[in-house]
């Protein structure tokens, strides 16, 4: 493969968006956001269809949601542990739920993929929170659409508006994607919305009487 010739690129890059798009769900500092940015800016220079790559960059995010929810879900994240990488990972994890913390409100499942790292510890806290598999796998898709629609645009933009090479018009598209996606996170993340099922208070929360002074 050239890496420098737009064409070899064009014929590729669909098939490189599925696995790097799930192993970011799992391994965050994979760069998904590149890949699919690059996409989209070679979709301006008619080497991919921009529907196409939009397509399966958000089924791809979807998937890799749905993966990592029903790992903790079903408490299965210690078969990480199996392997050395495993528990890399899986200490990783937690590592990004406890910088994250473990918000599952709707608005959170859906915005925190624009915040780095905060797709990992969105759908592990979901699936450790007993979240249900229809609202969040609902949420997960609504934000994978959004997130792929926002990147494979950024990319068409910036390569329809520079004019430059595809990778050159990728760096730029990353660069602005980070600045303007992590306030957007943020900003997403910090509403108050729907909750989800878990965060409704328990029986006990609801100020239910204690043994022997009711």
């Amino acid at each position: 493969m050239d890496f420098g010739n737009a064409d070899s690129w064009g014929a590729a890059i669909y098939f490189w968006i599925v696995p790097i798009v799930l192993g970011d769900a799992i391994f965050p500092p994979i760069p998904s956001e590149m890949a699919v940015i690059t996409g989209g800016a070679l979709s301006a220079e008619g080497r991919a269809n921009v529907f196409l790559v939009a397509a399966i960059s958000a089924f791809a995010s979807w998937l890799g949601d749905m993966v990592v929810f029903q790992l903790f879900k079903r408490r299965l994240s210690h078969v990480l542990d199996r392997w050395r990488w495993g528990r890399k990972v899986h200490s990783g994890i937690h590592r990004a739920i406890a910088k994250a913390g473990r918000s599952s409100t709707y608005g959170t499942i859906i915005g925190a993929r624009f915040i780095p790292g905060g797709r990992l510890a969105t759908s592990a806290a979901a699936g450790i929170a007993d979240v249900s598999v229809r609202g969040f796998s609902l949420c997960a898709g609504l934000g994978a659409v959004l997130w792929a629609s926002w990147l494979v645009g950024l990319g068409y933009f910036t390569g329809s508006a520079t004019k430059l090479p595809f990778w050159a018009s990728s760096l730029i598209g990353v660069a602005l994607g980070l600045v303007i996606g992590v306030v957007v996170g943020i900003i997403v993340t910090r509403r108050r919305g729907n909750r989800s099922p878990v965060d409704e208070p328990g029986p006990a929360e609801q100020g239910s009487p204690e043994p022997g002074t009711g």
